[in-house]
């Protein structure tokens, strides 16, 4: 499975990348007005500067939302790097985008998907990625996982290449639990993907041969 960070951060991006498991970034508007970034302009520069850090695939996310102004935003952000994926909303102008981006080999991801269905529709229109958010289901009492394997089990049938990037990770068993399934993604902060390297036992066992190099070798 592969690990993304949602994050704008351009701190915490470059401590994922450090770590060595890091294989893309995801970001949207969201995310980019936590990090202050405003401006067209600016924003450009951002992602380049993501870009420059990571070596796989950076999620630029539109905010138009009609075609015409979809397809102009998304290709202009096309543009800054060939590691840049157009993030298009699961909505009826963004479908029919994300068939114009997959015509012409622009890579897409569709964000915002919250049932099965819509996932067969992106994946159908050519989708690079589907991003159905699992935590803002569980916010709202529903199981995001069950979503994920729906996803899984429709794009097995029909083999589908559209990669299933579980969005809206939590904490390190969402992470786990997505890899159970089979997602093809996970993105997440730099929080969740840290917290899979901490257990009890692992301190303790640390400590104690330590300890006991220290008994012996002690001056």
């Amino acid at each position: 499975m592969k690990f993304f960070i949602d994050t704008a951060s351009l701190k915490e991006i470059q401590e994922a990348q450090d770590l060595g498991v890091l294989d893309g970034v995801t970001t949207n508007p969201s995310l980019m007005a936590k990090e202050g970034i405003a401006g067209k302009n600016n924003v450009m520069r951002h992602y380049k500067a993501i870009c420059e850090i990571v070596d796989g695939d950076v999620s630029a996310e539109v905010i138009s939302t009609t075609f015409e102004e979809m397809i102009a935003e998304g290709e202009e952000l096309a543009e800054i790097d060939e590691q840049i994926v157009v993030k298009v909303p699961m909505i009826k102008d963004g479908i029919k985008a994300i068939k114009y981006f997959s015509e012409r080999g622009i890579k897409t991801n569709c964000t915002l998907v919250f049932s099965a269905g819509q996932a067969l529709l992106a994946a159908k229109a050519g989708a690079t990625y589907v991003s159905p958010f699992v935590g803002r289901l569980d916010d709202i009492s529903t199981d995001g996982m069950n979503l994920i394997e729906d996803i899984r089990l429709i794009y097995d049938n029909y083999g589908f290449e559209t990669q299933i990037l579980a969005a809206s990770v939590r904490h390190p068993m969402h992470i786990l639990q997505c890899a159970k399934i089979g997602a093809d993604v996970m993105t997440g902060p730099l929080s969740a993907i840290m917290a899979l390297l901490n257990h009890p036992l692992t301190d303790s066992g640390l400590a104690k041969f330590l300890a006991d190099y220290a008994k012996v070798n002690a001056k």
